[in-house]
């Protein structure tokens, strides 16, 4: 059985009507929404491959997954390495306040650096 391919009239043109198959729906986090933006302002021929071969959106949720995970290890070896405890949190949480968010934007740029801009 052949494919059929139907036209729509653009003023003198016929366009074929095209359209890509469905992708899976997936949640993709906000690494995976910047590394999507870095393929699409920098890499645009591999982000352009990916959308048209319909693996766009299973590869940014690979990504955003890959991400999180060194992301929450990262805190976690950070938090352990500084000390950052309960009882610190009880007596002083302005100070482990401030230590974890030292330590979750070290965690951001490592793994930016390492999976989302490369």
């Amino acid at each position: 059985m052949a494919n059929t391919i139907t036209y729509t009239q653009q003023g003198e043109y016929l366009i074929p009507d095209l359209q890509l198959p469905e992708q899976p729906k997936v949640e993709i986090g906000v690494f995976g929404q910047r590394h999507k933006r870095y393929l699409q302002e920098h890499h645009r021929l591999i982000y352009f491959n990916l959308l048209t071969s319909c693996k766009l959106a299973v590869y940014l949720a690979d990504i955003d997954s890959q991400a999180n995970e060194m992301y929450d290890l990262l805190v976690r070896q950070l938090s352990e390495k500084e000390n950052l405890t309960e009882l610190l949190k009880e007596d002083h949480p302005m100070e482990w306040t401030r230590k974890m968010n030292a330590i979750r934007l070290t965690a951001a740029e490592i793994v930016n650096r390492e999976i989302i801009y490369t």
